[in-house]
């Protein structure tokens, strides 16, 4: 008997659940993303932080629920990941299981394909990265593995988009099918255990069947599933004569099942695929040279400076563009709020505390875009994957392992994530390590700032100095690292074992969705939090009324503190209130400044014009914009380097009065390193429940920004 559909449909009676499930690295991911494009909703799955996707789509007539699983390399619910895929497989009953596996790794990837197989889901196998392993001298027997398995089998290439439709039209196919479901056979001996266990549970337990497939259900016990033993309560009697003939001759039979899934997958694959002797793939060939010891390293950090000088040279026309487009806007708004005689205090709740603190972070999103474009190129391309590999022995010096390089890299994006991901390793004590040293790895929120300074005060230079600043921070949290580790963290790092991705030429289309969705949360954020926290900001910059800036409750509290930044050279109100709000939200520190710098004085009669002529420049300054961009593309790579216009000319004019060259950076340096945001704190306290591990995050981030800010500008100073 079928178990009833739950919470996981949109319309019971209408839609066809098919779920997508597969290992890591076989493109499952761009195979969702190919199929379901903007119709994908991204979510948490309940309960939990693991990401879920899912979409409605429409295909023949009927409507399709597509839900993503989690990338797992098994079904034992060894991991959050783990749980959920199998959870739903076996509770949720799904329709269909499209399986995609890497067509170039068959024989490991077919093992999850034999578990999903035992909770008897229709299953249609999709090959993946199929043209790749025809370029590597595979042939594959289709029509003999689809009989082999009694499933469908269909070749795809979803980077490229064939085979998805195919993919799509077979599981609909099989959704309508009453015909019964070829069972995967282990052998007399294990299928006589299984057939006991089930003739045990129907005599015993019938009504068990109504919760869980009864085959998979005595698969389950007869290996000792410790999570299905708890759900259910059940324990296989001792007196049953197989079982008992099976651990005596075997002893463990978890591990006999285990190997009779290897060996059933082996001999799969030995009469169904042919390899032809081919020249070594390109992979082999570029990790000859990308993961040498000796130029694997300074290759990554000329790699890593190229994607932010590329980034920076490249999208300084957009910003410069979105500057005046928010200009633009402010000065429309400006007009109509005056002709619409507001009072003066909403007048400049807009225009001093709306556009002028969120417009400041705003600007930068064509710059975050671009770098989060080029970091998918890495990402999609196979290349940071192998990073983990590079820094493996530099991380072992320092108490961690290239597995903790993983979630760190996630930091780049945000620290947030990166706090989460620590969930994938296996060791406590690595979690906390990692995480521990999360703020230390620069995330988008502190580009702005960055790119604002840089862009004042080095010029053409402005991208070297940004890539920098993020090998300070991994230096800077490889210092930590080591200090914990002989300190408060001496247990011994876990083991570091990892599967290689191929190396791929990432499309367009996966370039531009996943860059979009990395940009999205910063746009989101800006859009939300950041509004929030401006206004907030606009009021103690107001508060108590009649007074000027300086002497509001923030200009108070930056005054109050800007003595302990004289060492650093930014020992005034500004700087101060700046990083104060920062502590919130590190985009904070532009908005602040922006607020505090955009407020003009105004006399209360003045005549306010539309911006006829703001409007004109921003129409004719985007084509122009992409001219320039090529340009500067262009001169990145040549010994002629172009300066581009800087981003908010009128702020960086203020930001020049205030700061010289080395304050600035030693500003830049500060904050990278001071107290993460209270979001990342949040999560952080979240995960562990650790006062003790919040101390080290703020302390260790305000002790080393201080300390070197100190260094930075009193050294710079001496020459």
């Amino acid at each position: 008997m079928r178990p009833k559909k739950s919470r996981w449909r949109w319309n019971m009676t209408k839609q066809i659940v098919v779920a997508v499930a597969g290992n890591p690295n076989t493109g499952k991911t761009t195979f969702v993303n190919a199929l379901a494009g903007t119709r994908l909703r991204v979510g948490n799955w309940p309960g939990v932080t693991v990401e879920k996707k899912e979409a409605l789509l429409r295909l023949n007539g009927k409507e399709i629920f597509l839900v993503d699983l989690p990338g797992t390399y098994s079904l034992s619910p060894y991991s959050e990941e783990e749980i959920i895929a199998r959870d739903f497989l076996v509770k949720e009953r799904p329709d269909v299981v499209l399986n995609v596996v890497d067509a170039t790794h068959l024989e490991r990837n077919l093992y999850l394909t034999l578990q999903i197989l035992e909770t008897g889901c229709p299953v249609v196998l999709v090959l993946n990265m199929y043209d790749e392993a025809r370029r590597r001298g595979l042939e594959i027997n289709l029509a003999r593995l689809s009989a082999l398995l009694g499933i469908p089998v269909v070749p795809t290439v979803a980077v490229k988009g064939e085979g998805l439709q195919e993919a799509l039209q077979q599981a609909l196919e099989l959704a309508a099918s009453p015909n019964p479901r070829k069972k995967v056979h282990y052998g007399e001996e294990i299928e006589g255990a299984i057939k006991e266990i089930e003739d045990w549970l129907g005599k015993n337990v019938p009504q068990i069947a109504v919760k869980y497939p009864l085959r998979w259900l005595a698969l389950k016990l007869l290996e000792g599933d410790p999570r299905v033993l708890q759900e259910t309560g059940l324990k296989i009697p001792e007196d049953l004569p197989l079982i008992r003939h099976l651990q005596k001759v075997h002893g463990d039979l978890s591990d006999l099942l285990i190997e009779a899934r290897y060996g059933l997958a082996a001999g799969l694959v030995r009469q169904c695929i042919k390899e032809h002797r081919v020249e070594p793939p390109l992979s082999e060939k570029l990790d000859r040279l990308l993961l040498n010891r000796y130029l694997g390293p300074p290759l990554f950090a000329l790699a890593m400076w190229l994607v932010f000088k590329v980034a920076f040279d490249f999208s300084a026309p957009f910003v410069d563009w979105f500057d005046g487009l928010i200009g633009a806007t402010g000065g429309t708004l400006s007009y109509l709020l005056k002709h619409l005689s507001v009072p003066d205090w909403l007048y400049s709740l807009i225009i001093d505390g709306l556009v002028s603190g969120v417009g400041a972070v705003a600007v930068f999103l064509p710059l975050i875009f671009i770098l989060m474009l080029v970091l998918t190129f890495l990402e999609g391309s196979g290349y940071l994957a192998r990073v983990a590999f590079l820094v493996d022995r530099l991380f072992s010096f320092v108490g961690l392992h290239g597995k903790c390089a993983l979630p760190l890299l996630l930091g780049f994006g945000c620290n947030v994530p990166c706090v989460y991901a620590t969930r994938v390793l296996e060791s406590r004590r690595d979690r906390i390590l990692t995480v521990a040293l999360a703020p230390f790895m620069s995330c988008g929120a502190r580009l702005p700032v960055y790119v604002l300074f840089a862009a004042a005060f080095f010029g053409p230079r402005a991208g070297t100095v940004i890539w920098s600043l993020y090998l300070l921070g991994v230096v800077v949290a490889l210092v930590l690292a080591l200090v914990l580790q002989r300190t408060l963290l001496r247990e011994e790092p876990g083991l570091f074992v990892m599967e290689l991705p191929p190396y791929r030429m990432p499309g367009w289309r996966y370039l531009l969705v996943h860059a979009w969705e990395k940009t999205r949360h910063f746009a989101v954020k800006a859009g939300t939090y950041i509004v929030v926290i401006s206004m907030l900001v606009w009021a103690l910059l107001h508060l108590p009324p009649g007074q000027d800036l300086r002497h509001s409750y923030l200009g108070r509290l930056g005054a109050f503190i800007a003595p302990v930044f004289r060492p650093l050279g930014f020992a005034h109100w500004e700087a101060g209130a700046a990083l104060v709000t920062g502590v919130l939200a590190k985009e904070m520190v532009v908005s602040t400044l922006g607020q505090i710098y955009g407020t003009e004085k105004r006399e209360p009669s003045a005549e306010i014009s539309f911006p006829w002529e703001s409007w004109k420049e921003v129409i004719k300054g985007l084509p122009l914009a992409f001219v320039e961009a090529g340009k500067n593309l262009w001169a990145s790579f040549s010994p002629v380097s172009l300066e581009a216009e800087s981003p908010a000319p009128k702020l960086l004019e203020k930001i020049r009065q205030k700061f010289d060259p080395f304050s600035a950076y030693a500003f830049m340096v500060f904050t990278l390193l001071y107290a993460p945001c209270m979001v990342v704190l949040a999560s952080a306290y979240a995960e562990f429940r650790s006062l003790k591990l919040l101390a080290i995050m703020v302390g260790a981030g305000l002790f080393s920004a201080y300390l070197l800010g100190i260094l930075i500008y009193q050294i710079g100073h001496l020459f």
